[in-house]
């Protein structure tokens, strides 16, 4: 490749993080993907952007499949390649995108672990009166009662909580926001918290969750944090911020069964990432109809 197309991927990083807002993490694999993608051109005497087809594109998937590349990280690496070429054509720079109608090997289908009620109960059932077992008593409150995603909650400043109107300001994935209302419990978690936060902050501090010196709070301390609670409270599985949000998403469907209402919570874009929470679903109803129905097993 030129130079001169090789900057296109500096060019396209710059978009990703000032005009589309995509996360540090996020840019970093679609930089590590396209960089792939450029070195596997120049190996093929590729010279310029405009002469790669889908047949190119196609192989270069095929040689990372067989390398032992997961189907996860293919579909990262079309979509990285697809978005890439969006933007040329958005420049001009290109006259097609060699990745559309390309598709990757399909993800296993796994479904999401959760906690049901008496064991969600438990787990918040903290009794402990430091700053930080209040912090964390009205982290996973709020996580459970909202449904939020693990940057979500880490991200929300004070200005997001409105305790009078019981909700919650969201900032999700492309920096879409919701409005996500609080369950009693989480309010006066959160309540409990706000007492105590200034002993864990900084003046200047504008975060809602702040770490033990003052600042936002990380995702790593965080994560360290609910599984050792999860240890002490006596959970079998271990406890992770996105436990607390596949559980509120499988309680609120078999509860409601409205999907729709699940989907806008939860802020999925596509109805058909809510779906798996029905497979969930099914799977709570075949245990009772197992464990109940007459007809349904062997007599001992």
């Amino acid at each position: 490749m030129t130079t001169a197309f090789a900057d296109w991927i500096k060019n396209f990083l710059g978009h990703l993080a000032h005009e589309r807002r995509l996360s540090p993490h996020t840019a970093a694999g679609y930089q590590h993907d396209l960089e792939s993608f450029r070195r596997y051109c120049e190996q093929q005497h590729i010279t310029d952007w405009n002469t790669v087809d889908i047949h190119h594109v196609r192989a270069f998937v095929g040689a990372r499949h067989r390398s032992g590349l997961s189907p996860r990280s293919l579909q990262r690496l079309l979509a990285a390649i697809r978005s890439f070429y969006n933007y040329l054509l958005r420049e001009g720079a290109s006259r097609n995108n060699p990745a559309n109608g390309i598709s990757a090997p399909k993800l296993p289908r796994h479904l999401p672990e959760t906690l049901d009620a008496d064991q969600m109960a438990q787990l918040l059932e903290i009794r402990g009166d430091t700053p930080q077992a209040v912090r964390d008593h009205a982290i996973m409150e709020l996580l459970y009662s909202s449904g939020l995603r693990l940057a979500e909650l880490i991200s929300l400043d004070l200005h997001d909580v409105d305790l009078q109107d019981a909700t919650v300001r969201a900032t999700g994935k492309g920096s879409k926001t919701r409005i996500v209302p609080v369950g009693r419990k989480a309010l006066a978690a959160l309540a409990d918290w706000l007492k105590v936060r200034v002993q864990l902050t900084r003046p200047d501090d504008t975060a809602l969750f702040t770490g033990p010196r003052g600042g936002r709070l990380s995702p790593r301390t965080l994560q360290t944090r609910l599984k050792r609670w999860g240890i002490a409270q006596g959970v079998q599985q271990g406890v992770h911020p996105h436990l607390f949000r596949h559980s509120f998403a499988s309680h609120l469907l078999e509860s409601s069964g409205d999907l729709r209402a699940v989907q806008e919570l939860l802020g999925h874009a596509n109805i058909s990432t809510t779906q798996i929470y029905t497979h969930l679903d099914f799977q709570h109803l075949a245990r009772i109809y197992d464990q109940a129905h007459p007809r349904a097993h062997k007599k001992k």
